[in-house]
């Protein structure tokens, strides 16, 4: 038996909080479907680059973090319009920090 699946918007609010506590900004530029809208993390490393990440699994069908985009911002930028073009219930969280941080690679964050 699976575990249950979180919902969206609580996934959204608790990796919000989880940045919060590591003091890294981030905002919800685009709100999607608060049950089951995918998300996507832009991380905006303040330098004119960024990259985005969705959720994806991989060959042995675990739950991870992959590229979507990356390179200029406008560039992510655009991938993103298309992207919420494609599918309006997606939620757009964007992550600023000039590290690089966006904490996806820690336990419970590909859940």
């Amino acid at each position: 038996m699976s575990a249950p699946r979180l919902t969206a918007r609580f996934w959204v609010e608790a990796y919000l909080a989880r940045l919060r506590q590591a003091e890294i900004p981030a905002f919800v530029t685009a709100k999607g479907d608060a049950t089951a809208g995918a998300v996507v993390v832009k991380l905006n490393t303040l330098d004119g680059r960024a990259a985005a990440f969705q959720r994806s699994y991989d060959r042995e069908g675990a739950r991870i973090w992959a590229p979507l985009a990356e390179g200029a911002e406008a560039e992510v930028d655009a991938a993103l319009e298309r992207q919420r073009r494609f599918d309006p219930d997606l939620w757009v969280i964007e992550v600023e920090d000039r590290s690089g941080r966006h904490l996806l690679d820690q336990p419970g964050l590909a859940d």
